[in-house]
């Protein structure tokens, strides 16, 4: 069922597309693979802009156009790849996770795990050995506790004190960087 558009919103829909259409075509081409992808995923953008212009108001009307790009682009990489990217998608709380963001295969994703895994090292580098260390062998190396422990022969409650503080020290060194990453 169509929805009865007034002149206004008619004009505003067409001085939308004249304003964004080439930017972001080209903002969706550079990371699809072909220009009938594009096409298609820039037309499901207005498809919803011209059904969402009549129920809400945008406020910042070019970043909700590239963000709803950015989403399409990602649904449709994660369609060829359901089975890796649907474990990755948060559904309770409707958002991506870092790691969807830096596993999906889009040509941008590549620069983005690039930089993200530069930050890490450079954080993980900042830190006191001894923390840097037992993150290092829980988290990247899937070591447990109790190994560390045998290992080292420190306290297990020793070991899960240091991931602790290292883990804080990422969370704040990369929040900026993750917050970049989802915006952009």
């Amino acid at each position: 069922m169509a929805i009865p558009v007034s002149s206004e919103a008619k004009q505003n829909i067409i001085q939308t597309v004249r304003d964004y259409g080439k930017r972001l075509f080209y903002f969706i081409r550079g990371r699809v693979n072909t220009d009938e992808d594009a096409e298609d995923i820039l037309q499901d953008v207005w498809y919803q802009f011209s059904n969402v212009v009549h129920s809400e108001p945008i406020q910042q009307t070019g970043a909700w156009l590239y963000r709803v790009a950015r989403n399409r682009i990602i649904d449709k990489y994660r369609r060829r790849q359901a089975d890796s990217l649907d474990e990755l998608f948060d559904e309770e709380e409707g958002e991506f996770s870092f790691d969807e963001v830096l596993l999906a295969e889009t040509p941008e994703t590549a620069h983005l795990r690039n930089l993200f895994r530069e930050q890490l090292l450079a954080a993980l580098d900042e830190l006191p050995p001894e923390q840097r260390q037992v993150f290092v062998w829980n988290e990247l190396e899937e070591i447990s506790f109790n190994e560390i422990a045998k290992q080292t022969g420190e306290k297990i409650n020793t070991l899960i004190s240091r991931k602790r503080y290292a883990v804080q020290h990422l969370r704040k060194r990369l929040e900026q960087l993750y917050t970049e990453i989802i915006q952009s």
